[in-house]
């Protein structure tokens, strides 16, 4: 009888925790994840981390937090990357509060997080504005106040002290060609590092994935007009299309540089995943369950969405994995050749730029991102290979 049960309760084991389990015997996987998660928490922690504006003032005026009108609007011209950012910081804990204390009742779990959320865009909307150039650190001194800064407590756009300052106690990584402090701008940069290969690679992922499956579902006239759509798309330069497009937005002042690098890799982007899952899709789609459903009277819609999508889940995000890290290089790399990211917005790519003119003079501009985008690449690319080794069935 006890044996019979713990059969059973083995049977019962989901997918996603055996698949888990799994993960967890790789070692570089459970590197890359964790590495992943540090690179996260980075991202979202940023503006606690390194800020010019002191995080509380207690003064004889009484408790100030100057730093909460950047959370809700950035001085950045890429402010709409700076809010989501923000937004998450603070929703994500606000989240967590509400499903730690509703656990039982779903739909007042689902009310409550929709609330939060609609309630928490409100001074996102409605803060304006404003240009803030206090030298905070005198201020605190003249009024004799007590103040707590954050452990960096320079500003990404801050010129603080000389050019090309090699690292000291104040400026632990340097300054770069204008006097920006250099740790400064790396936190930074690694917004800019994620939401461009995330925001990316999801694009290209919806992308890829629909007319994937569309033209292997379907097949016949659709696949072949499909497929010689992406050979055309494959042929054309991405970087030549970026060039274009920058120039043509810069001259209607649009500034959100950021969202045209993603929007331009994530159109391009698609091609090698589109490939995949209709490769994918042909395989299912000749198995017995397929002709099941279709025998049943199921719209496609249903069969393509919780019949199909499900099976062929594994190749999609180990491709979505290895296509963050791709997407990550593209965007330093164009960074570096001056057609990515545009100043004064940190990034990777923009600092190792900045050490072009003399990279072994100024080593830690070179040093510095190339390490970060060492460790970024690499903690995908394990987490991708551990997700191969646990959805391929011959790994």
């Amino acid at each position: 009888m006890k044996k019979s049960i713990k059969e059973t309760t083995d049977h019962n084991i989901s997918f996603t925790r055996t698949a888990w389990r799994r993960f967890k015997t790789e070692k570089l996987a459970m590197t890359g994840l964790i590495g992943i998660i540090m690179l996260a928490l980075l991202a979202l922690l940023t503006p606690l981390l390194a800020n010019n504006r002191p995080l509380l003032i207690i003064s004889d005026h009484g408790v100030s937090m100057p730093f909460l009108r950047y959370i809700f609007a950035p001085d950045s011209t890429e402010s709409f990357i700076e809010q989501v950012f923000n937004y998450s910081l603070l929703y994500l804990p606000l989240m967590a509060i509400i499903c730690l204390a509703v656990r039982s009742r779903t739909g007042l779990r689902a009310l409550l997080l929709g609330l939060t959320a609609a309630l928490l865009l409100l001074p996102f909307l409605l803060t304006g504005y404003r240009l803030d150039k206090t030298n905070w650190r005198e201020r605190v001194k003249l009024q004799n106040s007590r103040a707590l800064f954050a452990p960096v407590p320079f500003g990404p756009y801050e010129q603080t002290a000389e050019p090309y300052l090699k690292p000291d106690g104040t400026h632990l990584l340097g300054t770069d060609q204008i006097g920006r402090d250099i740790l400064s701008r790396m936190l930074y940069g690694t917004r800019v590092s994620l939401a461009v290969g995330l925001f990316a690679t999801v694009l290209s992922l919806i992308i890829g994935t629909i007319i994937g499956m569309c033209a292997g579902y379907f097949r016949g006239r659709f696949d072949l007009i499909s497929m010689r759509i992406v050979e055309v798309i494959l042929c054309f330069p991405t970087f030549l299309l970026l060039l274009i497009l920058m120039a043509i937005f810069k001259e209607a002042e649009f500034n959100q540089s950021i969202l045209l690098v993603i929007l331009v890799l994530g159109l391009t982007g698609w091609i090698g995943l589109c490939r995949l899952v209709r490769g994918e899709t042909l395989k299912q789609r000749i198995l017995p369950y397929i002709a099941s459903c279709e025998a049943t009277g199921l719209p496609v819609s249903k069969i393509m969405l919780f019949h199909l999508l499900p099976n062929i889940t594994g190749p999609i995000l180990i491709s979505f994995t290895f296509g963050v890290a791709g997407a990550i290089l593209a965007e330093s790399s164009l960074s570096f050749l001056g057609f990515g990211v545009q100043a004064p917005t940190a990034s990777w790519g923009e600092l190792l730029r900045q050490a072009f003119a003399n990279p072994f003079e100024y080593w830690h501009l070179t040093l510095w991102p190339g390490l970060a985008l060492f460790f970024s690449v690499c903690a995908f690319n394990f987490t991708g290979e551990g997700l191969r080794k646990v959805f391929d069935p011959k790994a």
